[in-house]
């Protein structure tokens, strides 16, 4: 009788997903066709026409600013319907055609022409653009690790947008560089670690990969400058339920997919910590080296928790560095009723941690944590530019944050900021955290799978 209930489930999300059929209403009550019939009117009342004979260049030219007052107030406008539609239970969460289809529909947007496009066109194409696109704030919507849209953090990309700098130094984002370090030190606090430092990044993969770099520059800090090829054999540790990026970090940094060993896990999706031992004990008699072990916090198909103390405790027995993947499972340091499954990770070296996964803020967002501030993401990452830091030049180097990245990060930072600064953690997103457990559980195991039956207590 369970799975006939959930075989119903399923089909009715199919249909709520799919429905691609101009009659097609999930609910057929008249309040509900009077609901949509007044946002289908309200978008076929916008007239552009009289954007029609300018371009981008004439905003510009417009001294006055009316034109881009004019412009922008229709995109935010348009915006604006978009997220009111996207709330409401009665819309598609996707407008369903297949590739060719949307390519043949949508063919006048996708056309890059020698000639400009006026500012009409340009609307039009952001509308065509926002109708097609899955509503991944949408109540129905279940897919990858989304949960809904923070208003105030999108404001906070608006804003970063406008503002258009860089963090290479002091000097170009003398107020992102402050709030950077604001961020940090408060998701360092949750973690237990009150002396540490991080950095974002453009998502998870690139997060772990400066954790795994991190963690061979501080045993073979050499490697930066002559390479691998005296190291030996240099072997990384995951759970056969890690992500993905962790083979390919390996690959990037020269230590090799083959080096990479799977751990065995429990049915539940946790990595079985004794087999870890006896499979780093086999390593070392076969004249590897055991560099790092990465732990998950929340893996992408189950949703488990690695056992940290006990992983902690075979890392501290065989000297090695201790990274957890905590990209969607971090958020849950948030939850008095769910930060128990991170138990043990102030003991790790590193952490990755996505806000936009569990926290709502925009994409991407994601921060690579560390334990000890002694300057271990500089080390291995620095170069001393020239161009950048000049000793006369007005900046202070010691908020620069140049020197510690691969890549520019001002738009997840201030995102991530905006949306913590106007949300009473742990009401607001305690809220966000607990639904975000509930879609995933429901997703993965169906209705009748409590998250404590998975789980086990605390």
């Amino acid at each position: 009788m369970a799975s006939d209930l959930w075989e119903k489930v399923k089909k009715r999300f199919r249909n709520t997903v799919m429905e691609n059929t101009e009659t097609g209403n999930l609910v057929q009550s008249k309040e509900s066709r009077e609901r949509i019939n007044r946002s289908k009117s309200f978008e076929q009342n916008i007239d552009w026409t009289d954007l029609e004979k300018y371009f981008a260049k004439d905003i510009e030219a417009d001294k006055t600013g009316e034109l881009r007052n004019r412009f922008l107030n229709e995109l935010v406008r348009l915006l604006d319907n978009y997220l009111q539609l996207e709330h409401k239970r009665t819309s598609k969460v996707l407008d369903f055609h297949h590739p060719h289809q949307l390519k043949e529909i949508m063919e006048h947007c996708l056309i890059i022409d020698k000639d400009p496009k006026s500012l009409e066109e340009v609307l039009s194409d952001c509308k065509e653009t926002l109708k097609y696109c899955v509503k991944t704030g949408h109540p129905r919507f279940l897919n990858q690790l989304s949960t809904g849209l923070d208003i105030v953090g999108i404001a906070g990309d608006m804003l970063t947008s406008v503002a258009d700098t860089n963090m290479f130094t002091y000097e170009v984002a003398p107020v992102f560089t402050l709030i950077e370090d604001t961020v940090l030190t408060k998701m360092l606090g949750y973690i237990g670690w009150y002396d540490g430092e991080g950095m974002f990044a453009p998502g998870g993969a690139i997060s772990n990969l400066y954790g795994m770099l991190t963690a061979r520059h501080k045993r073979f800090p050499s490697v930066k400058y002559t390479g691998m090829s005296s190291k030996g054999d240099i072997v990384i540790f995951t759970s056969e339920q890690s992500h993905f990026s962790i083979n390919k970090a390996a690959m990037l940094l020269g230590i090799g997919q083959d080096n990479v060993i799977s751990v065995d896990c429990e049915s539940n999706g946790k990595m079985k910590a004794d087999i870890l031992r006896t499979k780093i004990k086999h390593s070392i008699a076969n004249q590897q080296i055991p560099l790092m072990v990465n732990a998950t916090c929340g893996t992408t198909i189950l949703g488990a928790f690695d056992p940290l103390d006990q992983i902690a405790d075979v890392c501290e027995e065989f000297g090695m560095w201790l990274h957890v993947d905590g990209a969607w499972g971090g958020g849950a340091l948030l939850s008095d009723n769910h930060r128990y499954l991170l138990k043990g990770i102030h003991r790790a070296d590193s952490m990755t941690w996505n806000p936009h996964k569990m926290m709502g803020t925009p994409l991407q967002c994601s921060a690579i944590l560390l334990k000890e501030k002694d300057s271990e993401l500089e080390r291995p990452n620095s170069y001393g530019s020239e161009i950048l830091m000049y000793s006369d030049k007005f900046a202070l180097l010691t908020n620069s944050t140049n020197t510690r990245s691969l890549r520019d990060h001002i738009r997840p930072l201030f995102d991530l900021y905006s949306a913590i600064h106007n949300t009473r953690v742990p009401e607001g997103k305690q809220l966000m955290t607990n639904l975000a457990f509930k879609k995933r559980y429901f997703f993965a195991y169906g209705p009748n799978t409590h998250m404590r039956n998975f789980y086990g207590n605390e």
